[in-house]
C-alpha cells in the first residue's frame, strides 16, 4: 500500500493544512479546487492566496487541477475536504467511478440532501464499502498546522491497514496519528462539536463567563455521548481526544470559526450578516438543523437541550438571551 497515490478534494484552509501534511512524505500530492486563479497563484507563487497564505509549497510537488474527475482518475487515495454543504454538488460533477478508490472524510458536518454524515453518504450512495472508508479528526486546527504546533490526528476506518497507510502519510515531528475503528462515532463527534462550539460561542457573546461555559462544556460531551450512542452503539471512550479532545479545542479556541460565528450571533448580528462578514463556512449552523431533525425523527427521542437552542436560536429566530437563560436552567 506504501506507493498509493493520494489526492485532496478541496481549497479551504483544513484542505491546505492537510496538503502540507502530505507533502512532508510524499513526492507527489493531486489537488483539486475549483478556482483557477488560486491553482494559478499556487503553481506561480507556491502559496494558497486566500487560506494558510504563510504555507509555502513547492509547486512542483503538487498536481494541481480544476477538474475533479482528473483527481480521482490520479489518486488511489482521496480525501474529501469540501464543506458538507457543497459536497453533492461536487461530485454531480464526477463521471469517474469511486469503485476500488479509498475515500476519507476530513468535512466535519451532515449532507443536507441526504441528512447523512459523510461516511455513510459515500457507502449509501456511492456504494464504496466501509472499509473502503475512513474519516480524519481532530483535535486539530489548520492555522496550528500551518505554525507546525504539536497537534494530534484521529484516523478511523474499518480496515486497520488503511488507517494506518493515511495516518503514517500525515504523521510527522509535530502531526501525531491515533488509529481508531469507531468511523461513525468519530466523525458524529466531529459534526456535532461544531454545534456545541456555537453554543460557546453565543455564551461569550452573550456575556456569560468561563464558570458557565465550563457547566457548557461539561453538559455538551454528555450530550454528545447519548447522541452517538443512539445513532451507533459500540463500546467507546468519550473523553478521548477524538471526541472530548475535538469538542475543547473547538468550542475554546480563537481559530475556531464555529466560535466566532457563534460569539456574533451573541452579540447581536443576523445569521445572514454573520456568515457575510465570515470569509469561511461554519459547518455547525448546517449541522444543527441535520442533528435537531435527526433527534426529533429518532423513535426514542435522546434529550439536547444544547442543540436545540442553538437551531432554536439560528433556524426558529429566537432571541438568543432568553433561549439561554432557559438553557442554563436545563444544565448541571
Amino acid at each position: 500500500m506504501s506507493d498509493k497515490k493520494f489526492a485532496v478534494i478541496g481549497g479551504g484552509s483544513w484542505a491546505t493544512a492537510i496538503v502540507k501534511m502530505l507533502t512532508e512524505n510524499l513526492e507527489e500530492v493531486g489537488w483539486y479546487m475549483r478556482s483557477e486563479m488560486v491553482k494559478a497563484h499556487i503553481q506561480s507563487q507556491g502559496h494558497n492566496p486566500n487560506y494558510l497564505s504563510a504555507v509555502e509549497f513547492h509547486p512542483e510537488q503538487l498536481r494541481l487541477t480544476n477538474d475533479l474527475n482528473e483527481a480521482v482518475r490520479y489518486a488511489d487515495v482521496l480525501i474529501f475536504v469540501v464543506p458538507s454543504a457543497f459536497l453533492q454538488t461536487e461530485l454531480e460533477k464526477l463521471e469517474e467511478s469511486l469503485k476500488g478508490k479509498i475515500v476519507f472524510s476530513a468535512i466535519k458536518g451532515i449532507v443536507p440532501e441526504t441528512g447523512l454524515i459523510v461516511g455513510e453518504h459515500f457507502y449509501n450512495t456511492y456504494d464504496i464499502p466501509y472499509e473502503n472508508i475512513g474519516v480524519i479528526t481532530g483535535p486539530c486546527h489548520a492555522e496550528e498546522v500551518a505554525l507546525e504546533r504539536l497537534s494530534y490526528l484521529t484516523i478511523a476506518c474499518a480496515d486497520e491497514k488503511k488507517a494506518k497507510l493515511v495516518g503514517n502519510n500525515l504523521s510527522s515531528e509535530y502531526i501525531k496519528t491515533k488509529i481508531s475503528d469507531d468511523i461513525i462515532g468519530t466523525e458524529y463527534a466531529a459534526v456535532l462539536k461544531n454545534i456545541y462550539a456555537i453554543a460557546a460561542g453565543i455564551a461569550h457573546g452573550l456575556g456569560y463567563g468561563d464558570n458557565f461555559q465550563s457547566v457548557l462544556m461539561s453538559n455538551a460531551i454528555r450530550e454528545m455521548r447519548k447522541f452517538i450512542k443512539r445513532v451507533h452503539r459500540m463500546k467507546r471512550n468519550i473523553n478521548n481526544s477524538a471526541y472530548l479532545g475535538d469538542l475543547l479545542v473547538t468550542g475554546y479556541s480563537v481559530f475556531s470559526r464555529n466560535r466566532m460565528f457563534g460569539n456574533m450571533i451573541g452579540k447581536g448580528y443576523t445569521v445572514k450578516s454573520a456568515m457575510m462578514e465570515m470569509s469561511m463556512v461554519a459547518e455547525g449552523y448546517y449541522a444543527a438543523k441535520s442533528a435537531h431533525l435527526l433527534s426529533e425523527k429518532s423513535e426514542k427521542k435522546v434529550r439536547t437541550p444544547i442543540i436545540d437552542a442553538v437551531y432554536n436560536i439560528l433556524y426558529e429566530g429566537k432571541n438568543p438571551k432568553k433561549v439561554f437563560k432557559k438553557l442554563s436552567e436545563k444544565l448541571d
